[in-house]
């Protein structure tokens, strides 16, 4: 069916309901970044293949929301489909909730399935519905109605991640879940998302798209901790594990019948517990809501965790200078020709999997030549996939996850000889990564504080890019982890201060609509700095080690402190990387990291 059918099929099953507004996130049952192939109903109902956005149909209309990463990209997949494009964040564009207020009549009813809604969005969703003496369904997917050839779940089998990929035991993590708990004076804990009971219980698998993470929930009590997975994924060797550690497992879906029994007081994460889950709690219960303990706790890596990590990233930067220098030598021989989007992006796969303990890559390829690389998240296809050439850029925004960690990183190539105009938006790219890197602050800053120190370059040309400088990255979880982040307008998610041993990227960028894209991608390492009268300083260790493009490099732009901050990165690449090289990469590796 085309998408216009399929929407089609959707208000013929919205009348049968009486439904007035129906809405379509994207997401699974636990609030998860990126989905399995099963809970791809957003995709499959607009045609907008995007990590995020949320429809709405009604019975005239549809529209789709979606941030600024994705505006091209979305425009360019909904031209015939009768979905418009929403751009959130852009002046006069409403937000899903404003639309859903203004559009839904006194007494109507707005739809959803409310395990893919979190709990915050549905009670902030069921005022909005009150005021309108209207009601809301949370129990129908309609979706699956229409989606005939819908994947099933994944059934693949979990793995056991030991103390010395994780640095500690799972009996010491749920402990530590429980003094955080006292402090709510809380029963129980419930916990929906799958990156925080795969840290609680130090499991992974792959279930979901990129990240090797498990479909699973748990409830923590003070005396045991109850798993809900497909026990048929779990070995006997990590079934004793688990048992030993005072977990019980359960069917997955079992979960919403036993929050019925919940009695004292359940503490919840509102931005992390499906709508569902919470309608299914008592109402005599009471609930404690504040963040998942969980997930400062994660975010804050233990000292094996970053040795480990070190060890991922020149893994990693062996791969990605091994790729580019391959790109580099295409062009000199007049082969870069033969290659495509989607072929360099398999090579720098083919390169990270000789690396060993590679799993998987760490989220979905983003590979832009050209104008491509104007399109924030674009993603190669059969349908845009180009060749490669020379005279512009060639953007490469990937990642790894290694048994060792997870990476992510972005570089932009120059293939041949690129114009200058091009050169001076990326020694501007290049100037915001390193002046945000050297940043030292007094602890207690947040993004929001350190944010103006990537922008600043931009803005001084007048220029902006319209996403957040960086966030957390999770250790086999995933690549987008709260709660830190770089960016200069609030976000809620993103105010706690920076702790030693959070990882969060840089990666400030420049897209112009039809030309080129540019972005530039380290990870930094939060670590303290001097201790003094005036307090505890912080500051950043950049760990990713793949050099900077010289050849796309305006290196009049760049102040002497500039130079410095360059030259000193460069010199750490050549002498982590150069050892894993072979004669021929060590030598061009050596000219591409000279000094200024």
């Amino acid at each position: 069916m085309k998408v216009s059918e399929r929407v089609s099929k959707l208000r013929e099953l919205m009348v049968k309901n009486s439904v007035d507004i129906y809405m379509v996130p994207t997401a699974d049952y636990h609030n998860s970044e990126y989905v399995g192939e099963h809970f791809k109903g957003r995709a499959f109902i607009t045609g907008f293949t995007g990590s995020a956005g949320t429809a709405l149909v009604l019975k005239d209309e549809a529209g789709l929301w979606t941030d600024g990463r994705y505006f091209l990209q979305a425009g360019n997949q909904l031209q015939g489909s009768g979905v418009e494009l929403f751009k959130m964040g852009e002046p006069g564009v409403p937000s899903i909730n404003e639309f859903i207020e203004d559009k839904l009549q006194e007494g109507g009813v707005l739809a959803f399935d409310g395990r893919s809604v979190s709990f915050g969005d549905g009670v902030e969703l069921q005022k909005i519905v009150s005021d309108k003496k209207g009601k809301i369904i949370y129990n129908v997917d309609l979706v699956d109605e229409v989606w005939k050839d819908r994947p099933s779940m994944s059934e693949e089998p979990i793995f056991y991640l030991d103390e010395k990929y994780s640095g500690e035991s799972s009996a010491s993590k749920i402990e530590r879940v429980r003094n955080e708990m006292k402090k709510h004076n809380a029963d129980a804990h419930v916990i929906t998302t799958l990156d925080d009971t795969g840290w609680l219980l130090n499991i992974r698998g792959r279930d979901v798209e990129y990240f090797p993470l498990i479909l699973c929930y748990s409830i923590v009590y003070n005396d045991k901790v109850a798993l809900y997975i497909n026990e048929s994924k779990i070995s006997d060797e990590i079934k004793s594990k688990l048992v030993a550690d005072g977990v019980e497992i359960k069917p997955y879906n079992d979960i919403y019948e036993d929050v019925k029994k919940l009695n004292g007081t359940v503490l919840v994460d509102p931005d992390r517990l499906n709508y569902a889950m919470y309608m299914n709690i008592p109402d005599n219960v009471k609930i404690a809501e504040a963040m998942n303990p969980t997930i400062l706790m994660k975010a804050i890596k233990n000292e094996t965790e970053i040795k480990n990590i070190y060890q991922a990233h020149i893994k990693d930067g062996v791969a990605h200078t091994k790729f580019i220098y391959w790109l580099k030598k295409l062009v000199k021989d007049g082969k870069i020709s033969e290659e495509t989007e989607m072929s360099a992006s398999d090579k720098l796969e083919e390169l990270r999997a000789a690396q060993g303990d590679f799993i998987c890559p760490s989220f979905e390829p983003i590979c832009g030549y050209g104008e491509h690389g104007a399109i924030v998240h674009y993603s190669s296809s059969e349908e845009t996939n180009v060749h490669l050439g020379t005279g512009t850029l060639f953007l490469t925004d990937t990642g790894a996850n290694y048994m060792q960690g997870s990476t992510d990183i972005t570089r932009t190539t120059a293939l041949g000889e690129i114009p200058q105009f091009m050169k001076d938006d990326y020694t501007t790219v290049l100037q915001s990564n390193l002046r945000l890197a050297k940043a030292k602050f007094l602890y207690g800053c947040i993004g929001m504080n350190l944010d103006i120190l990537a922008r600043q370059p931009f803005w001084d040309r007048g220029l902006n890019y319209n996403h957040g400088t960086g966030h957390g990255i999770g250790y086999l979880g995933n690549i987008h982890e709260p709660p830190t982040g770089f960016r200069w307008q609030f976000r809620k998610h993103e105010v706690m201060p920076f702790e030693a041993g959070m990882i969060v990227t840089d990666e400030p960028g420049v897209y112009i609509a039809g030309s080129h894209g540019i972005r530039l991608e380290n990870e930094l390492l939060t670590k303290k700095g001097i201790e003094n009268e005036y307090g505890q300083f912080m500051e950043f260790e950049a760990i990713t080690y793949v050099p900077f493009d010289f050849d796309a490099i305006n290196v009049d732009m760049l102040t002497e402190s500039d130079k410095f901050e360059l030259n000193t990165y460069h010199k750490k690449v050549y002498e982590l990387i150069s050892p894993h090289l072979d004669e021929e990469e060590r030598a061009w590796l050596k000219e591409a990291t000279r000094e200024v």
